[in-house]
């Protein structure tokens, strides 16, 4: 299905990001230019939220004060889905606990909460979109404003090498609980994807980008196949009035493919 889905959004004639005039002539097996396919990590190809989920451990296994850790991560994702979000006053809560704790205790519980909290969560329908990019012979790229502390080896689970992701800063060795340059947030996505392809001397031709977030609009309207994934209300509206093809990898029936 997914794949059928990547040769739907790729057949469009006109205007790529519009969804207009899809054709049967291009569901088939093509020659095509290597392109990047980019993908949301939270509630895109993870059926949660890594950053929340991570602070959700920290408070479980008392790493963290429990009430007021909760009570805060609670805010702040609340504030995330609503649009509000202030990403620096937030950093300086979630990386408090990489701050505060020596390294050797912060990668063991890493690998707890990888294997508790993030493999139970790994959508299947995920890895058979990712697989499909992968054959189609994609560069493959997650951009997540989660800290790449937490998200690095969801990556690498994932089979993805590429990563953007908000940087902790590191000094001497340990984290100060600063962020290093600018978090891929919002429209700071776009600036540090933009920057990356710069580095790495590659293009948005024909670039696609899933994401579940409103958040996420920015990017979405860079891109010349934008996706929304499991959406939130105002992704699915924004998606319907571009008509934007909007899917589902929870094996729901909200999928919207444009024709």
């Amino acid at each position: 299905m997914h794949f059928f889905l990547i040769l739907h959004i790729r057949g469009a004639t006109g205007n790529p990001a519009g969804g207009h005039g899809f054709s049967e002539n291009h569901f088939i097996f093509q020659e095509h230019a290597l392109a990047l396919a980019i993908f949301d990590l939270d509630n895109t190809l993870l059926a949660g939220d890594s950053d929340y989920l991570w602070g959700t451990f920290l408070t479980e296994h008392g790493i963290v004060d429990g009430k007021e850790f909760e009570r805060e991560n609670e805010r702040f994702y609340r504030e995330y889905k609503e649009g509000c979000l202030d990403i620096y006053e937030f950093l300086r809560f979630s990386l408090r606990p990489l701050r505060d704790n020596p390294a050797d205790d912060l990668e063991r519980w890493r690998r707890e909460f990888l294997r508790e909290k993030i493999e139970p969560i790994i959508l299947p329908a995920g890895r058979e979109l990712v697989q499909r990019h992968r054959e189609l012979g994609d560069e493959l790229l997650i951009i997540t404003a989660t800290n790449e502390f937490v998200t690095a080896p969801i990556a690498e689970r994932l089979g993805i090498h590429n990563l953007i992701a908000t940087v902790p800063e590191r000094t001497n060795g340990r984290y100060t609980g600063e962020v290093t340059g600018t978090p891929s947030f919002r429209e700071g996505k776009v600036t540090r994807l933009l920057r990356w392809l710069d580095e790495a001397g590659g293009e948005l031709e024909g670039s696609t980008f899933y994401t579940d977030s409103h958040n996420d609009i920015a990017l979405l309207e860079r891109v010349d196949y934008p996706v929304a994934v499991d959406p939130d209300e105002p992704l699915r509206c924004h998606a319907r009035e571009r008509d934007w093809p909007v899917i589902s990898l929870r094996g729901s029936d909200t999928s919207e493919a444009s024709t």
